[in-house]
């Protein structure tokens, strides 16, 4: 196991997104090594999704859970368990439906870890994070406590994670079901998903404002296709980015303000979009 630990790399490599410039990032295995990363300002990394990372890059160490953190493959048939911060959620959504334990549907898509997907209650309108979440263990003050779900303001694209806490591992309550039956509900969360891009980008790129679809506002206002260098709205959803090959954090920036802009415009005000993703070092 190659250890990363203090190296200056580009964080375009970490994102989904493919853009961004340089950290000092600490891709740790055990808890000496977390210890030891956070010792210095710091942000924390999972799969590189929701984010938006400046071409400059950060000026914190990027701190990264490695696969010591990742227990997935222990994973059978437990509805009550715990699983570690890395775990990839497509590979547990997979492992779930296996073995029949239903919960996780609707997160089918989301291209997230689980300790990233808590942190921001990742869902879709079929399901969130917290319908399954029971607890999670937080490193926090050089050691480890464990917090109820209860306890971390759980709502729409938001959790209240305690300052400088990060999740370790977390423990998920599963309802017993058959493969078959939670492989339909895959498939209907799949058939109503269905247009997502296939290119490179970060997920939805706003928040759905009360009442309203931010793709669907975006896609009303004509936007769908509309370029900012190599970063482009998606001609297959809305509220989705890509980088066509070549998208700097800046062509991407410009295109948000862009479409926000257009919408404010579009609707005298009356509607505003919130960025969902993460924005670094802006």
């Amino acid at each position: 196991m190659t250890k990363v630990l203090g190296q200056i790399l580009n964080l375009k490599q970490f994102t989904t997104l493919k853009v961004g410039g340089p950290a000092e990032v600490w891709e740790v295995e055990t808890l000496e090594d977390l210890k030891e990363a956070t010792k210095q300002p710091y942000r924390v990394i999972g799969a590189g999704s929701n984010l938006l990372v400046s071409d400059e890059g950060v000026k914190e160490r990027v701190v990264k859970l490695g696969q010591t953190f990742n227990n997935l493959k222990n994973f059978k048939n437990q509805s009550d368990v715990w699983l570690g911060s890395s775990t990839p959620l497509p590979g547990l959504i997979r492992r779930a439906q296996q073995a029949g334990l239903s919960g996780l549907e609707g997160l089918l898509g989301v291209p997230a870890v689980l300790g990233g997907a808590i942190a921001m209650n990742a869902g879709t309108r079929y399901g969130e994070m917290s319908d399954t979440l029971q607890e999670v263990e937080v490193f926090v003050n050089g050691g480890l406590e464990r917090l109820s779900a209860s306890a971390l303001g759980l709502r729409y694209r938001h959790s209240e994670i305690p300052i400088g806490a990060i999740i370790t591992r977390a423990r998920l309550k599963l309802t017993p079901s058959t493969p078959e039956a939670v492989q339909a509900k895959l498939d209907q969360v799949d058939a109503a998903r269905k247009g997502q891009p296939k290119q490179k980008s970060a997920g939805c790129a706003f928040k759905n404002p009360i009442g309203y679809s931010a793709g669907k506002l975006i896609d009303e206002a004509g936007l769908k296709g509309t370029k900012v260098g190599d970063a482009m709205v998606s001609l297959e959803h809305g509220n989705f980015i890509v980088n066509l090959g070549n998208a700097t954090a800046k062509d991407v920036l410009a295109l948000l303000d862009l479409i926000r802009h257009r919408i404010s415009i579009q609707y005298n005000d009356a509607v505003a979009l919130e960025t969902e993703w993460q924005l670094w070092g802006f």
